[in-house]
Formats: C-alpha cells, structure tokens, sequence
C-alpha cells in the first residue's frame, strides 16, 4: 500500500515518512483493533491513546508510529507538531504452527500468527479548534 512513498512524499502529496515493523508475534486481528484507534489522528495524540490502551499490541504499534515521527523528523526535516498518521494497516505474517498433545494420542494444531505493522505519517497544519467545530451562523433576511 505505502509502498509508493518516494523521497518523503505520501500518496497524497504530502510530505511524510515510514515506518514499518515485521513479523510482530501479535495475531493481526488484534493488532487491527489497536491501529483503528490512531488512525486519521495527530501522532502526539496517537502516541498518548497508545501509551493508555490497555490491549499488548498497543506496545508495538507504539513504537512504529514513534519510528515513523522520527523519521520524519531526522531523514525529512518535518516539524514534529505537523504530524499526522495518514494510513496505517496491519498486514499477516508467516504463522507459527505448533503442536499440543491432547488424550488418546491426538495432537492440535496451535497456530501462532505473526503481523507486519505499516505506519505512514504525513505533515499538514494543524487544524485550530475554532475553525473545525465553529458554526456560521446565518443572517436573516
């Protein structure tokens, strides 16, 4: 998906950075749930959800959006207070498969999944808090 990123410049047009972390024993599941939290929000914001929420792979995902903001910051010389996480998606991994004994000589099979966690953050200006809730309010005629 990112893959397009070339010379700090996101799919949108934006300038940003990656930052990826693979083969993540965290089943890609519940590492979905936990990037749904930040996406579309600005990286301080995203990184004090992370810091908070009570699901393990928040941990991991915390330390790829932290990656990606210094990228950002040392390989593309963004302003840390711009950043926002534009896409973020987990991918699956190879999957560990390992064997449980159960009675009468059976064996289950336990299937220990493995993520690919990808985390674009683009620069934009900060929205002002006035501007994106404000009403206009409308003169009468």
């Amino acid at each position: 998906m990112a893959d397009d990123l070339v010379e700090g410049v996101t799919r949108a047009g934006l300038p940003g950075a990656k930052a990826s972390a693979r083969y993540v024993r965290v089943s890609p599941t519940k590492a979905r749930r936990v990037v749904d939290l930040v996406r579309g929000r600005s990286v301080s914001e995203a990184l004090d959800i992370l810091r908070f929420a009570p699901q393990a792979a928040s941990d991991d995902v915390y330390k790829v959006v932290a990656s990606a903001a210094a990228n950002a910051e040392n390989n593309h010389s963004l302003d840390p207070a711009t950043l926002w996480v534009g896409e973020v998606y987990v991918d699956e991994g190879p999957t560990l498969k390992r064997i449980r004994p159960r009675a009468q000589g059976r064996a289950y099979r336990i299937r220990k999944r493995t993520s690919h966690i990808t985390v674009v953050v683009e620069s934009r200006e900060p929205v002002s808090a006035a501007g994106r809730g404000a009403k206009t309010t409308r003169r009468a005629r």
